[in-house]
């Protein structure tokens, strides 16, 4: 089953979500407005059509971004959800067939309020095009400096590595900067170490070893969990345990796994295409490479770029 779903913008950068009315499967949980495809239409028009039906509003098709296609399974149902951003719009949009909608900031909506299959929407709507990760360096406060500069470019995602360096001193360093994180709408993950993200209330970045022991998801709904995944079967488990995000490598031939065969942008792709939540490519790529990621189904590239 093919099935759209529209995430509305306005001009604040707020998105629209619709709650399930009672009767229907998943009553009460929200979800992005959208429905099936009919007999012979476009992923557009059925779009076009489930909004005028739902909302009451004639959207502009020019106006429609790419998001996220999530593969999910309800029971024996599986289906194709097809995400698109809206820009464009009139009319006011009204809950014609929802129990109700709602106008939030991205960043203010709880993943587990939204119906499973749309927690993978919410995901890339927020996550930004690059994410960098951060080798600490021999102090805590040189660590921290390192995280300030990265701020200062402005990027927002950053993944703070464990390896190489003790857990204490990069625990110390992410809780010198988490006021400034926090300040600038940034999100920092501690790399491997649970224990520590819910301790400085950060999110974490899984190993492929960590999520085959893992059953659920690490952490709160409410921070970031993103894993590691280098084939098939590791994306499907980052995707099971719940997390929000994965990174997919190597792309390229990479200096960080020298001895493994490169994916390539084809199968990157088919991987990406056949995962349920947003996937970076990783390994041997960087900012130069984002055009091409964004092309082959990825939501950015991931690596240590711009911090050495």
């Amino acid at each position: 089953m093919h099935v759209v779903a529209g995430v509305l913008v306005d001009e604040q950068g707020r998105i629209l979500i619709a709650q399930r009315p009672a009767g229907k499967h998943l009553a009460g949980m929200w979800e992005f407005p959208g429905g099936k495809l009919e007999s012979g239409e476009s992923a557009v028009v059925a779009l076009e059509r489930e909004l005028d039906e739902e909302l009451g509003i004639r959207v502009d098709p020019a106006s429609f971004e790419a998001c996220i296609r999530v593969p999910w399974r309800y029971g024996e149902r599986s289906m194709l959800l097809e995400a698109m951003l809206v820009r464009g719009w009139t009319g006011r949009p009204q809950a014609l067939d929802a129990a109700a909608i709602a106008w939030h900031p991205p960043q203010d909506i709880d993943p587990a309020i939204l119906a499973p299959a749309d927690r993978p929407i919410l995901a890339a709507v927020r996550l930004p095009a690059r994410y960098v990760t951060i080798a600490p360096e021999a102090t805590p406060a040189a660590t921290a400096d390192v995280v300030r500069a990265t701020l200062a470019r402005g990027e927002r995602l950053l993944r703070l590595r464990t390896t190489g360096g003790e857990p204490d001193v990069v625990r110390e360093a992410a809780a010198s900067v988490l006021a400034e994180i926090q300040a600038c709408g940034a999100t920092l993950l501690l790399d491997r170490d649970i224990a520590g993200a819910l301790a400085l209330g950060i999110g974490v970045h899984l190993a492929p070893a960590q999520l085959r022991g893992l059953t659920e998801r690490p952490l709160p709904s409410t921070l970031a969990v993103g894993a590691s995944c280098h084939d098939a079967d590791d994306l499907e488990r980052a995707s099971a345990v719940g997390c929000d995000f994965a990174t997919l490598s190597p792309v390229l031939p990479s200096r960080d796994r020298p001895d493994a065969e490169p994916l390539g942008w084809p199968r990157f792709a088919r991987l990406t295409e056949a995962a349920s939540l947003p996937v970076y490519a990783g390994g041997g790529v960087g900012p130069d490479e984002l055009a091409e990621a964004r092309m082959h189904a990825a939501q950015g590239v991931a690596g240590a770029f711009g911090t050495g």
